[in-house]
């Protein structure tokens, strides 16, 4: 199921012109002459990838800017450290391209294509293979205790809405099936993504959908994502967010109760917070658990319950997220 073709759409013509050079986001922030423009490495196998709209965000000559840490690729991720690995979760194929850590979900992963490059990515080093659809949907019908299918990637909204149409039309003709769920960094990065055509075929699955974006700090959500979540809502789907605790862009309780009080501005509940997967070449970001939970606790002493995220962890083998 990976297929990239593109159309002439607006959101599409952004994903062609996002910039896949530091050396031209350093210059389009004022930073070539930085100290931090010392630290930066070229990664041909997992390039900076990022969207003009979010590099407009960001702010000119600040080399700690909460955005910019999570796309700039630097010379750490080259560093080998014990106990991160190219597979920190464990994801396992039923058949390619279908997984399965859950009981009662399956991911689906659509496509390897993504609108940004976010460096502490857990499918960063993911061999993504092509799958027959057929056998996807055939092994989903096969199991009645499936009630849920999550498509995931990449990014599933970077494909064509046709095609994303016609796939939830195959998962809604099985019977046992009641949800449907998108996990996308879309809305947030390239607010473009959420059209009519997106909206048409979200509204028009009998299966219940729920989008799930993600946002790692208020700065990312401007007027024009504000307005995207809005669209998403107001044709009555439930959006909730899921961030990352990463070092240096939200380590801190002040961007996370900001994170959570702007998302609600745009009707998005916060629903997880995770602490980094250990994969190789982000160890850089990692947050001490005894630090994730000393902000968790600042959270619950300074918004109301709805607000404050789970801090979780994701564990190689375990069938739940463990709560911290």
């Amino acid at each position: 199921m990976i297929i990239e073709k593109l159309v002439s759409e607006p959101w599409q013509h952004e994903l062609r012109q996002a910039i896949d050079s530091p050396k031209q986001l350093l210059a389009l922030l004022q930073l070539s002459n930085s100290a931090l423009a010392h630290t930066v490495v070229t990664k041909p196998c997992f390039k900076l990838r990022v969207p003009r709209g979010y590099v407009n965000r960001m702010h000119p000559g600040d080399p700690d800017d909460p955005l910019l840490r999570q796309v700039l690729p630097l010379v750490k991720e080259n560093e080998q450290i014990q106990g991160f690995s190219t597979d920190p979760v464990g994801e396992t194929a039923i058949v390619p391209g279908l997984l399965q850590k859950y009981q009662g979900r399956v991911l689906l992963v659509t496509t390897s294509a993504c609108a940004i490059h976010c460096r502490y990515c857990f499918r960063q080093h993911y061999h993504y293979t092509a799958s027959n659809p057929l056998a996807v949907l055939n092994t989903i019908r096969a199991d009645p205790s499936i009630t849920e299918v999550i498509l995931s990637g990449g990014d599933p909204l970077c494909l064509k809405d046709s095609y994303l149409a016609d796939l939830v039309q195959n998962i809604a003709s099985i019977s046992h099936i009641q949800r449907l769920r998108l996990h996308t960094r879309l809305p947030i990065v390239l607010p473009e993504r959420v059209n009519n055509k997106l909206l048409a075929w979200l509204m028009g699955t009998r299966l219940q959908p729920i989008v799930v974006v993600h946002a790692n700090h208020a700065n990312e959500i401007n007027e024009a994502v504000h307005n995207a979540l809005h669209r998403l809502v107001n044709a009555g789907i439930t959006v909730l967010n899921q961030s990352v605790l990463l070092r240096g862009v939200n380590d801190n309780a002040t961007a996370l109760i900001t994170l959570s009080e702007t998302l609600f501005k745009s009707q998005v509940l916060p629903y997880y917070l995770h602490t980094l997967d250990h994969v190789q070449g982000a160890a850089h970001f990692e947050v001490p658990i005894i630090h994730a939970k000393q902000l968790l606790e600042q959270m619950q002493l300074s918004l109301p319950g709805y607000l404050v995220p789970k801090l979780v962890r994701e564990v190689k083998g375990m069938g739940y997220k463990k709560l911290l």
